[in-house]
């Protein structure tokens, strides 16, 4: 398959800097070598010239196109980055694979990566991490070692969100009921660890229980297949009180798949969407509102991820915390810390969590 390659021209880079706010810490002036070259480049921005490039596993889906825009974004902070590079998976692991050894032979001297298939990429970011290259995976996790097998991992506790879904659950279904988990694709870390989670509560809670594949049912976090799954899992069980999912954007494109079972919509514990947002407005309106729950879909993850490779590989000051947190985003039980959000003016596939401008956000799904 043809690589899909996106270079940043440089000058398009500096004039990126305008938007200095880092996402994981403050600017300072330092001109020593290797340090931030004036007091608008962020401390994680050093002097040293490189190339980077984002290896994703999949690129397919909005929660992608928008996470890719975060990144680009924050690639924009730092003059050092003199080209930027990106390649799409398309959930393929070979392909998969065959990008980070591109990436590695052209002589990227940074690479973020989003392993989407887990451990089959360790031996990939190995090879690339001997060749010399500053290799970060981030959010899903690859197995191996950081320092022996890449030089950081960026990581968050998807077991706490699985906690914060499970505990919203229990105020939800007082009474108990059967619960319908939805996952990405086969042997993921994110969708084991939050089932993980959600047992380490429920496990107290025996009149709540998981009906279906578990630890998840595979949608590939894809709307279409997620749409496959919802249908099939509407017809083999009359009565399912609740969902989890870790793609509420997927969900909320398959809701047609309710109206045409006859079935209500259960209530929901899922990361935030506009479109799952706008949903929810929609049927409370109506009188026929559903419980929501969400943690923030971590757009702006990819922020950090790039900002400890740039660091690493320009001599910047490399971020202390790699651990993006969990975040409880809206609540339609409590209102806490929000209420259920909707923003008419943006897409669907928006997430109102990210910290791109709606206008970055319009242009990111366009594209």
């Amino acid at each position: 398959m043809r690589l899909k390659l996106a270079p940043v021209i440089a000058a398009a880079l500096v004039l990126g800097l305008a938007a200095c706010g880092s996402a994981t810490g403050d600017s300072k002036s330092d001109t020593a070598e290797g340090k931030p070259l004036n007091s608008s480049v962020p401390t994680w921005c050093g002097s040293k010239k490189i190339t980077l490039a984002l290896a994703d596993g999949f690129g397919g889906n909005a929660w992608r196109q928008v996470t890719r825009a975060e990144a680009q974004d924050e690639v924009s902070k730092c003059p050092s980055v003199t080209s930027y590079l990106y390649a799409d998976g398309q959930g393929n692991t070979q392909k998969a694979i065959s990008d980070i050894q591109g990436f590695t032979a052209k002589g990227v001297d940074a690479m973020v990566v989003f392993p989407d298939a887990g451990k089959a990429m360790l031996p990939a970011l190995r090879s690339a991490y001997k060749a010399g290259v500053v290799t970060v995976p981030y959010r899903v996790s690859p197995g191996g070692e950081a320092g022996k097998d890449y030089d950081y991992f960026v990581d968050t506790d998807f077991k706490e969100a699985g906690v914060l879904w499970a505990n919203w659950l229990v105020k939800a279904l007082p009474n108990g009921g059967n619960v319908v988990n939805l996952g990405g694709p086969p042997a993921n870390s994110q969708s084991q660890d939050e089932y993980t989670g959600m047992m380490s509560v429920l496990k107290d809670h025996p009149n709540i229980k998981f009906v279906g594949q578990t630890p998840y049912n595979v949608t590939n976090w894809d709307p279409a297949e997620t749409q496959k799954v919802v249908t099939a899992l509407l017809a083999k069980y009359p009565k399912i009180d609740a969902i989890t999912t870790d793609y509420g954007n997927a969900l909320a494109s398959s809701f047609s798949a309710f109206q045409q079972a006859g079935r209500k919509i259960p209530p929901i514990a899922t990361e935030d969407a506009n479109l799952l947002g706008c949903e929810f407005q929609k049927a409370k309106s109506a009188g026929s509102g559903w419980g929501l729950f969400t943690v923030s879909s971590q757009n702006w993850m990819s922020r950090l991820a790039v900002d400890v490779a740039v660091a690493k590989a320009t001599g910047g000051v490399i971020p202390t915390n790699m651990t993006a947190p969990q975040e409880a985003f809206e609540d339609s039980l409590t209102g806490q810390p929000n209420q259920v959000k909707c923003d008419p003016s943006l897409p669907g596939d928006a997430f109102l969590s990210s910290k791109l401008t709606p206008t970055q956000q319009q242009a990111a799904l366009k594209g």
